[in-house]
């Protein structure tokens, strides 16, 4: 045994203010591949004659592909493998492109010991610009 485990944090090991990010440049494969995991086909997403009509002028990201990154961030950062979603509640703000880097951070904002809970701040941007926000809760494993 090498001493590696699958397991991420502790929830004893985390503090309010701790951070971690994730980034990613959306492609035309992530989108289609979104899609068909998804099954959601909504044109704006998959039809750029559609899209261009639309109020975004082109196609634009599935918001949940952006909030999928938040999970990225939790499964395999903060906390880390182990965890799990209880809650996510978001915001999206503005359109996600192909060819944008999405920057998804994740920050601790409260602890609660009695069920192992920790809240998270959420925030995926576009070069500096908020386009998604929101906050989560998960149950993060204990030393106990």
């Amino acid at each position: 045994m090498s001493g590696e485990s699958l397991n991420g944090m502790y929830f004893e090991e985390l503090s309010v203010g701790q951070s971690a990010i994730f980034a990613k440049t959306v492609t035309e494969a992530d989108i289609v591949a979104f899609a068909g995991v998804s099954g959601d086909f909504n044109p704006v997403h998959i039809n750029e004659e559609f899209a261009s009509q639309t109020m975004f002028k082109g196609r634009i990201a599935h918001g949940m592909l952006s909030a999928a990154f938040v999970s990225t961030v939790f499964g395999t950062k903060l906390p880390g493998p182990g965890c799990i979603y209880v809650s996510q509640l978001l915001k999206f703000k503005a359109p996600v492109r192909i060819g944008d880097t999405v920057t998804a951070r994740v920050e601790v904002t409260a602890l609660t010991p009695e069920k192992k809970f920790a809240t998270f701040k959420t925030t995926c941007s576009v070069a500096g610009k908020i386009v998604m926000d929101g906050e989560a809760t998960l149950m993060v494993p204990s030393k106990g």
